[in-house]
C-alpha cells in the first residue's frame, strides 16, 4: 500500500494489476471519506462514505481479515 498524505489517504493496487487501483482519502471538513476505483492515471468510479458508513466499512474489512487470516493459519500444517 502506497501512502499518499499519512493518516489521510491511501493507495491500495490492485492484485490484478493492470494499473488498477483504489484510492481512500479523508476529507475532515466535508466529513466524508472517499472510495475511488482508479485505472492508471484516470479515476473511473468514487463512492462517499458517512463516518458510520466508513466505520461499518472498517468493521467488515476488520472481521473479514480476521476471519481469512484464522481460516490461512488453521489450513497451514504447524512447522516443527
Amino acid at each position: 500500500m502506497e501512502r499518499s498524505v499519512p493518516g489521510r489517504s491511501a493507495v491500495v493496487a490492485d492484485a490484478r494489476g493492470e494499473g488498477r487501483a483504489l484510492r481512500v482519502t479523508w476529507h475532515p471538513e466535508a466529513g466524508v471519506v472517499v472510495l475511488s476505483v482508479w485505472r492508471d492515471n484516470v479515476c473511473v468510479a468514487t463512492t462517499r462514505l458517512a463516518p458510520d458508513e466508513a466505520a461499518d466499512l472498517v468493521e467488515v474489512l476488520a472481521s473479514g481479515l480476521a476471519d481469512g487470516y484464522d481460516a490461512v493459519r488453521q489450513a497451514r500444517p504447524e512447522a516443527g
